[in-house]
């Protein structure tokens, strides 16, 4: 049976942290005298008594959640945060709520896609509620994706489970300090990316907007030619970050307390670091006589845009669509690989993969000797049935969500290039497409309303890795 009560509760309690976050947009409105001060005045004073009414209406002397509350209670809070979210964007002139909402899912989802153009000279309080979505929702998803989605066996990432993970009442403490770990970790990060950022030339505006975009993989600037705007040493200082950003966060925390030897004997650390590596100075070799580059510059674009796009930050330096036919192919398959598990970003994960040629390897090992036992590892854990199952039942959603969203949006009108690559980077969190309508040198406002929305939808869903919001459309989830 769900329990209404406390999810209005704890929906409350997430509003009430929103409209907080809100006066920080406020202040620099303020100080600035920036026309949007009334607009976060308003929005932070709509979402501030929703929330009383839901705190007040749902509280109660104790609150257990079963797994199908968990299950309603991660989706339905990220799609009414933002609802609530948007305020701000649809208040601001010129900006309708179609546009505001996907902006905001953009944001909360760390997708980077958008609508907007002028960012050079835009309120100085937008572009920071923009950079606050991002962070907020990579620190979001950290917590989600290390203590909620291992216990909902979501994906295979039962794998990942460890004591935190278990929500009874005996490890909440547990659970809580964790989180506490998490966060103090993402911002130390944050400031060390500010830091960096500043360094490199960027002005402290500009380094904490994009110190905050960077570490949660979400890919918002304050300009309209993103990271292209900036020094070759903030190229830099972004790709180290963005790597940092696509790392488990819990790894991080184990680094602090001395385990740092455990930390790099992790598969899918190796993996994804000597995949990425290995890409971009590929790229490179092939890049520099290409564009007729000095090989240090063909890296430092290979290695910014692949690591960009991989950990689904989707910052744009260059238009590496316009690098070739074969760049195209390259990105469009890099589009689909993601980062590490615990970490900021989307995309199918690294550790999927490994296990996919795990079990072919098993597969391979059983035809050559069918009466043999034979039983993968990842991690040095076994591979259960269960997993599998998972696994196969993740990827085969993956692919029939991103191929009904592709379907729809050349439906509504958008050309075959946008809808396919705009499905992609929608279900996987990357942020441009490809093609000259969407791709890094574009964006997303001169899509129809409706593809906005069905784009909107992706975004969450391929946030959540889809089972999560998948499983509440069985007819058996709402039975008694």
């Amino acid at each position: 049976m769900l329990n209404f009560r406390p999810l209005l509760f704890i929906l409350g309690t997430f509003l009430s942290m929103l409209a907080g976050f809100m006066l920080i947009p406020l202040l620099f409105a303020l100080l600035h005298g920036d026309e949007t001060s009334g607009a976060f005045m308003i929005s932070a004073m709509v979402t501030g008594v929703a929330a009383s009414f839901c705190i007040s209406g749902g509280k109660q002397k104790h609150i257990k959640l079963n797994i199908r509350d968990m299950f309603l209670l991660t989706s339905i809070t990220w799609f009414v945060v933002s609802l609530f979210a948007a305020l701000p964007f649809t208040l601001y002139h010129g900006i309708n709520y179609t546009d505001a909402f996907f902006e905001t899912m953009s944001g909360i989802t760390t997708t980077g896609s958008t609508v907007l153009s002028g960012l050079d000279n835009m309120d100085r309080s937008i572009l920071i509620w923009r950079s606050l979505l991002q962070w907020l929702g990579g620190i979001g998803f950290i917590v989600m994706a290390v203590a909620v989605l291992p216990f909902l066996n979501v994906g295979g990432m039962r794998l990942f489970r460890t004591e935190s993970s278990d929500w009874s009442d005996k490890a909440t403490p547990r659970t809580q300090d964790m989180a506490k770990h998490l966060f103090q970790i993402y911002i130390l990060l944050t400031i060390l990316c500010g830091v960096g950022y500043h360094m490199a030339g960027m002005d402290w505006f500009e380094a904490i907007n994009h110190a905050m975009t960077t570490l949660s993989t979400g890919g918002y600037s304050t300009s309209d030619e993103s990271m292209a705007h900036f020094s070759p040493g903030a190229h830099w200082v972004g790709t180290a970050f963005m790597l940092a950003g696509g790392l488990p966060l819990l790894l991080f925390v184990q680094m602090i307390r001395g385990r740092t030897l455990k930390v790099w004997n992790d598969a899918q650390v190796k993996g994804f670091l000597l995949f990425v590596g290995a890409v971009s100075v590929a790229l490179a070799v092939w890049l520099a006589p290409v564009k007729e580059l000095a090989f240090i510059d063909a890296l430092r674009l290979t290695c910014f845009n692949v690591v960009s796009v991989v950990t689904t930050t989707g910052y744009g330096l260059t238009d590496y669509g316009a690098w070739g036919p074969l760049a195209n192919v390259a990105f469009l398959f890099l589009m689909f690989v993601g980062a590490c598990s615990g970490s900021t970003s989307g995309g199918i994960k690294i550790f999927r993969f490994q296990i996919a040629f795990a079990i072919m390897r098993e597969q391979l090992k059983q035809q050559i000797h069918p009466a043999g036992i034979f039983r993968e590892r990842y991690n040095n854990r076994p591979i259960s049935e269960d997993i599998i199952r998972s696994l196969v039942t993740f990827i085969l959603l993956f692919v029939g969500v991103t191929v009904a969203l592709a379907v729809f949006l050349v439906a509504v009108g958008v050309d075959p290039m946008s809808s396919l690559t705009g499905a992609i980077t929608a279900v996987t969190n990357v942020g441009p497409g490809l093609g000259p309508v969407i791709g890094p040198a574009g964006n997303f406002a001169g899509l129809p309303d409706s593809a906005k929305w069905a784009l909107s939808l992706g975004m969450l869903l391929g946030r959540l890795e889809i089972l999560t919001v998948a499983v509440l459309f069985h007819p058996k989830f709402w039975q008694y």
